[in-house]
């Protein structure tokens, strides 16, 4: 359909207004694009940087420490049959063991009673490593006495005998000697140094508890402890011999331990 010719004017100043405006719009549209991106950069959060400490090496684990240790003794020398006290200190140790004692804790004291001169030995062990620490005790064992000058070859009499040479005695199931018997034997041994002819035999016994076969062995074990004790204090081997009853022969039948004492023992006897 025709437009009348009086509305073409006003059609072609709408369109001439219409495109004139087409710029514009394009620059403002432009404007708002910028203006939101510079807006999404300013808005989004920035991610904070690591603390310094972050950053710094991580220190490499201490080694352990390595153990101390420390051992005396009070006295260091003392007589046969005295007691010495020792004393020991560690650090940084989960073991510890005393030569001659066995395992220990790590600090403490302990009576013993050697009965020659001895070497103690502590060992501390811990995840540092390993340290030890030594400490010596002198026992004195005193001296047979010079035999008189003038001696005779003879055996003495049975009297003089057991007067001088004494049975020794022992702790239940134990052939150690203990102080008194080492002080009996070296008794003993200044006699049978000063009568060289005397020979004599010494037996073991035993209480009636245990069998048969365990007590001859522990008697035997008795008998030999006693000859080493007299053979060390001057007595030649040769003039001794040894023989285990076991628990065959008793000196007492009553079941007390007085008796049983009587019982464990190591009987010297002349030997003609």
């Amino acid at each position: 359909m025709t437009q009348p010719r009086s509305s073409r004017p006003r059609l072609l100043a709408t369109r001439t207004r219409f495109l004139a405006s087409q710029p514009l719009r394009a620059t403002v549209l432009r404007a708002a694009l910028l203006c939101a991106a510079v807006l999404a950069v300013g808005c989004h959060k920035q991610s904070s940087a690591p603390p310094p400490s972050s950053l710094a090496p991580t220190a490499a684990p201490s080694a352990p420490a390595a153990p101390t240790a420390s051992l005396v003794a009070d006295p260091l020398a003392i007589d046969l049959g005295q007691s010495v006290v020792l004393n020991w200190r560690s650090t940084g140790a989960s073991s510890v063991a005393i030569e001659g004692i066995g395992p220990v804790s790590p600090n403490g004291t302990q009576t013993v009673s050697p009965s020659t001169s001895t070497d103690f030995r502590l060992t501390a062990k811990g995840d540092g490593g390993t340290a030890e620490a030594n400490v010596r005790v002198t026992v004195r064992v005193p001296r047979p006495p010079e035999p008189p000058a003038d001696t005779t070859a003879d055996m003495g009499s049975d009297a003089a005998f057991h007067e001088n040479v004494q049975d020794a005695f022992f702790d239940y199931d134990s052939f150690d000697l203990r102080p008194d018997a080492q002080a009996a034997a070296v008794k003993a041994a200044a006699y049978l140094v000063a009568h060289p002819d005397i020979r004599l035999v010494i037996g073991g016994y035993c209480d009636e508890r245990g069998s048969a076969e365990y007590n001859l062995a522990l008697g035997e074990n008795r008998a030999n402890a006693a000859k080493i004790a007299l053979t060390n204090a001057g007595v030649a081997p040769a003039r001794i011999r040894v023989v285990s009853y076991g628990k065959e022969k008793q000196f007492c039948t009553e079941e007390t331990e007085t008796c049983w004492q009587e019982n464990r023992r190591a009987q010297f006897s002349l030997d003609r």
